[in-house]
Formats: C-alpha cells, sequence, structure tokens
C-alpha cells in the first residue's frame, strides 16, 4: 500500500521541497496552503486549499485525504510565520493569530487525523518547530513562545499515543536560505508604534540579521530530507536537527540558560548604542 503524508505550508520554502523530495520517493502527497496555486502538483502530488486557522478548513482537508486515500501515515505540520516586534507594540490580536496558525492549526489538524491513525495501528506527526523554540533573541516573543508550546505539546501527545503505535516529534530547523527573516522584520516595523523607544532594538536587531545571513548555508532541500528522516526512521528521535551548531546552540540555551542570556545581551548591547 502506498504510503500518504499530508504537509502543510507546502506552497513554499520547507514544506514546498518536503512535498517534492516525497513524491520523488513513491509516496502520495498532498500539500495544503493557502496559496494552493503555488503548491506543485503532478504525479503523487496533489494541492489542496487550507487555512489552518480556520476550523472548517481543516476538516476538509483532512477529510478530502481520507476519503480519496482512506488513510495518512503521516501529517506534518509545518505551516508558520514570524510575528515579530516589540512585546509592548504588537497588538495583541496580532498574537493571537500567531498562536493560531504555529500552534493551534497543528493541534487541530492533529485531533483530526489522530482516530484514523489509531484505527490503522500507526503514524506519525512531524511537528515543524525551530531552534526559537528554545533559544531567543528581542522582538520574536510571540514566535518563540508559540514554538515553544508546540514543542512542549508534541512532547506530551508522544507520551499519550504511543501505545497505538503513533510517535509525535519535532524538527527543529535554523537558519535558512529563504525570505524568511526578511519577512519578519517587515512584520516587526509594521507592528512598531510611531516613535516607538524600541527603534534601536529593531536596527539593531535588523544590522545583526543582515549580518549573518551570508553565513547560512542550510537550503530548503537539507530541510526537506530532516522532514523525510523524521517521518520515516525506525528508530524515532525526540527532535530532529538540520546541523550540529543548531544542535548545539539548543543545547546551550537548555544547559546554561544564564550564560545564554549574558551573550545574547552583550550581542544586542554591542549593536544598540
Amino acid at each position: 500500500m502506498t504510503k500518504v503524508v499530508a504537509i502543510t505550508g507546502a506552497s513554499n520554502r520547507m514544506g514546498k521541497a518536503a512535498l517534492q523530495l516525497f513524491a520523488k520517493r513513491g509516496w502520495t502527497v498532498y500539500g495544503g496552503a493557502r496559496r494552493v496555486e503555488k503548491i506543485p502538483t503532478g504525479t503523487n502530488m496533489h494541492a489542496l486549499k487550507l487555512d489552518v486557522t480556520d476550523s472548517q478548513s481543516n476538516q476538509q482537508f483532512i477529510k478530502t485525504i481520507l476519503d480519496e486515500q482512506q488513510h495518512i501515515d503521516v501529517l506534518i505540520n509545518n505551516a508558520g510565520y514570524g510575528e515579530g516586534g516589540p512585546i509592548e507594540d504588537v497588538p495583541i490580536e496580532n498574537a493571537r493569530k500567531q498562536f493560531n496558525t504555529n500552534f493551534f492549526g497543528a493541534a487541530e489538524l492533529t485531533k483530526l487525523v489522530l482516530p484514523s491513525m489509531r484505527a490503522q495501528g500507526c503514524g506519525r506527526i512531524v511537528n515543524i518547530s525551530s531552534i526559537g523554540g528554545d533559544v531567543y533573541m528581542p522582538l520574536n516573543s510571540y514566535y518563540h513562545a508559540s514554538k515553544a508550546a508546540l514543542q512542549q505539546w508534541s512532547d506530551t501527545l508522544d507520551v499519550e499515543v504511543q501505545k497505538f503505535g503513533i510517535r509525535s516529534v519535532i524538527v527543529q530547523p535554523g537558519g535558512t536560505q529563504s525570505s524568511w527573516g526578511a519577512i519578519t522584520m517587515d512584520n516587526v516595523r509594521k507592528n512598531l508604534k510611531p516613535d516607538s523607544v524600541y527603534q534601536p532594538f529593531v536596527d539593531g536587531v535588523d544590522q545583526l540579521f543582515n549580518g549573518s545571513t551570508s553565513t547560512i548555508t542550510a537550503t530548503s532541500a537539507d530541510l526537506a530530507r530532516v522532514f523525510y528522516s523524521a517521518a520515516t526512521d525506525m528508530k524515532t528521535k525526540q527532535r530532529y536537527f538540520n546541523s550540529f551548531g543548531d544542535r548545539l546552540i539548543v543545547r546551550v540555551a537548555r544547559a546554561h540558560p544564564k550564560f545564554y542570556r549574558a551573550a545574547s545581551t552583550a550581542i544586542l548591547n554591542h549593536l544598540v548604542r
């Protein structure tokens, strides 16, 4: 029986690359996104319109796949974005939108697919978090919080469903060659109030970002391969990383929180003068 995978956020970057990789390796792939016209289609590749913040859209997405294939082996919760800005300046409705996309959308889709996975006695939920679920920097508080929530939720889910042959795992990408960071900084500036006292922080973080992107070597194709490992490894890991550097920074932040905070503060203070 052909394996079936459902991937959210499949219209660009990592999600799009993952859709193409799974299809190339013989899977039947369903990609969901709001911009459905940007999802690749072809042999084994199906595009469905999906807004993960809309319950009816989530229900229709899962129902369509089950009606057509009768089973889903893997759900990859990849849809997400960064709602940046100073905590004081970001409207609370924007913070709710961040959680609805990055966390509650994944939670609802998972709840919808679990009954069929339990019935078949196997399944895998792959939740795409970020190293930002453990590390943090100014102006991304709600993004970090949403990814941290996703990780704790995923770990709890994994304990609850293992006895049914289902696993829930986390992928934590670091920086990638994409427009994600630039889009996030655009959101930061949109949320910044006129004459905001946090303008120096924004300029400093923007400088830090622009100075570091040239050293990023990870591509969407690299992350797609990590997604595939997370979906197919016989011996699952609780966390999947693309590089040693990504794994290292998370370990430092977890094991030495005071050191991480001091280092982050020193870097920012150097930039913000």
